[in-house]
């Protein structure tokens, strides 16, 4: 439900607007001089605000650039009277979003609103995309098994050496491996990444190294492989260990003479790529156990980087609880919560299962169903149950 901020120093027109936009589905808040209206922006969040030109105390004008230092992402609608058009038109100027004309036109409004409130949600949603697409997430702790990580990403990252990630599901694998590719010389070019594990073992080479049209049933088009795209750039392979010994024979192949074949094709294509393999499998138990090449081993690991469970690093809990209040009231749009250092201390004492992804989604928890602060009771009540 869209909030709406009603300034205005008539009471019948903030009754009249109040009634006619609650019941198109509105939530109303009003007030009736640009000061009172002012505070209610600065404490409370709204996703337009219907304001009144002419005012006592603080007019429309001075409003509206209070309110853009404030938060210029919420569009402003000034209303004004007949008299009072040039104004209005100024206002637009200065950031206003539209004017409407004292009587308003209903219908005008309602569209006006609308389209107010719609630009305001866009734009949030924009924000938080372009976060998600644009931002690689900083590696958040400072234990002694961090600064680790950290020192020998530096040192392999400008290389073109072949990396083997290992660790617990959750620990924050596909992480590392997007900070080697943001650190390299391969990080204008695309990091491509494939889940082997979610990918069926018959389609698993397509995947890869793509097919021509008509080369089985379903292939009604050419397709472009996992390999392909990542030319000149790098190639992510998580859950290596889940990969089919017909499909690892080929990514061997791949590896030791730098070109693919797509299926049904009898053309070789030269790629370019590094690849980064992760897995949550011991993989030299998985060659005993003949379900891994142990040349393709050797050919991945040629740096192995062990990435410690959340249970062997505690101290970095209070920094990945901060980053991750931080992260979500951005992604939720709303303000940051905080919490209690005993409720910090509390989640120290937790056995980590799910590692690094089990502490997000239980902050997320914590955020939805906790008060302004987070406290001991909280994490008692929502957290520990499940254990």
């Amino acid at each position: 439900m869209p909030s709406i901020l009603i300034i205005d120093d008539e009471a019948a027109i903030r009754k009249t607007l109040g009634e006619i936009l609650g019941f198109e589905g509105y939530k109303i808040t009003d007030a009736s001089d640009g000061e009172e209206g002012l505070k209610l922006f600065r404490e409370k969040e709204f996703d337009v605000v219907l304001c009144d030109v002419k005012m006592p105390k603080m007019d429309g004008i001075e409003f509206l650039e209070k309110a853009k230092e404030i938060n210029p992402e919420v569009p402003v609608v000034v209303i004004s009277g007949h008299g009072n058009i040039d104004t209005a038109v100024e206002a637009v100027k200065k950031g206003a979003f539209d004017y409407i004309s004292k009587p308003p036109d209903l219908n005008r409004m309602l569209i006006t609103l609308r389209n107010a409130s719609d630009k305001n949600t866009l734009q949030a949603e924009t924000k938080v995309l372009k976060r998600k697409v644009t931002r690689v997430q900083e590696i958040i702790g400072e234990s002694p098994e961090v600064k680790k990580i950290k020192e020998t990403i530096e040192k392999i990252a400008p290389t073109d050496a072949r990396v083997l990630i290992t660790g617990e599901s959750g620990v924050g694998k596909e992480l590392v491996a997007r900070w080697i590719h943001a650190k390299s010389l391969r990080s204008g070019q695309p990091m491509v990444e494939v889940n082997c594990a979610a990918i069926p073992s018959e389609l698993i080479e397509s995947e890869l190294f793509g097919h021509e049209k008509g080369s089985f049933t379903s292939a009604v088009r050419q397709r472009i492989g996992k390999f392909e795209q990542a030319h000149n750039g790098t190639l992510f392979l998580d859950e290596i260990g889940d990969m089919s010994l017909r499909a690892q024979a080929k990514v061997l192949r791949a590896l030791q003479e730098g070109k693919i074949t797509r299926v049904g094709a009898d053309k070789d294509i030269r790629v370019d790529v590094r690849v980064i393999a992760a897995t949550n499998k011991d993989l030299l138990k998985e060659v005993e156990n003949k379900n891994f090449r142990l040349d393709l081993y050797h050919r991945l690991s040629v740096i192995i980087l062990h990435v410690p469970s959340l249970n062997q690093r505690i101290s970095d809990i209070p920094m990945l609880v901060d980053k991750f209040l931080q992260d979500i009231a951005l992604e939720y749009g709303r303000p940051k919560k905080t919490i209690d250092k005993r409720a910090v201390e509390l989640l120290q004492k937790n056995k980590w299962t799910g590692n690094v992804r089990e502490l997000h989604n239980v902050v997320e928890r914590l955020i939805i169903l906790s008060g302004k602060t987070i406290r001991t009771e909280d994490v008692q009540n929502y957290v520990m149950p499940a254990r």
